[in-house]
């Protein structure tokens, strides 16, 4: 995926925020898959107010504004491949690929505790991928105990990036029985993720995240998509937090 994709929500008190623990995620077998695949992750969201973030859900961010309403500054993330095992019978015909570290920055505007809006651009470091990620965060009103959230996010790749994940060289469209796909940049993926926290004690709890995503695009209407996986990408996660 486009990220590791564990999301908590965020404490709106200026206290530094440690959250640590471990969970399963159930995400499609590659990006674009109709077929998913289990896995454990861990989970750490470390948050000091106006230094920045390290998280399984963001990344890292570090915060060089400062403002009352404005943040900003570097970015950095991690985002999955797909290897042979995860491509299934496509395995030893559609390309591999390997996990890659994005460097990049980001700004964000908060227009009070519950609703901000933001953007995110990456490149590969060591590849030509780019990427640009445009989103939302509304935090809803409590159910009792319970915290939860909405995000919406539109996400965008150049060419290197779309071919690595949707092209299809000459060879490979022989193998799987399609046409070969040499897509440019564009937009590749819009999503809507539910997220929600369920305390267990003071300091427990379980972190909850549904994403429901569409693929858009070249993304989507790569040959590979179209005769070998789907362009809705869902995914859940569920971890047990200790947080302090």
């Amino acid at each position: 995926m486009a990220l590791l994709v564990v999301s908590g929500i965020a404490s709106a008190s200026e206290a530094p925020s440690y959250a640590f623990g471990a969970g399963v995620q159930h995400i499609p077998s590659w990006i674009g898959a109709s077929t998913h695949r289990n896995q454990l992750l861990p989970y750490v969201d470390i948050d000091l107010p106006e230094i920045g973030e390290l998280s399984t859900v963001d990344g890292l961010t570090v915060d060089l504004i400062h403002g009352t309403h404005w943040h900003g500054g570097p970015y950095g993330n991690y985002m999955w491949g797909r290897s042979h095992e995860d491509l299934g019978t496509l395995g030893g015909k559609v390309t591999s690929l390997s996990p890659r570290l994005q460097g990049g920055g980001y700004i964000e505007y908060a227009f009070d505790e519950q609703w901000s809006v933001g953007s995110r651009v990456s490149h590969d470091t060591d590849g030509a991928g780019a990427y640009l990620d445009v989103y939302g965060d509304l935090k809803l009103p409590d159910i009792g105990y319970i915290e939860q959230s909405f995000e919406l996010q539109w996400q965008a790749m150049n060419g290197p990036a779309m071919r690595r994940f949707f092209g299809l060289s000459a060879d490979e469209a022989t193998s799987i029985g399609t046409a070969p796909w040499r897509p440019g940049a564009g937009a590749q993926m819009a999503y809507i993720e539910y997220d929600a926290f369920l305390p267990t004690s003071e300091h427990t709890g379980f972190a909850l995240s549904i994403n429901i995503g569409r693929l858009l695009g070249a993304a989507a209407n790569s040959p590979l998509v179209r005769s070998y996986g789907s362009r809705t990408q869902i995914s859940q996660t569920l971890a047990f937090v200790y947080h302090f």
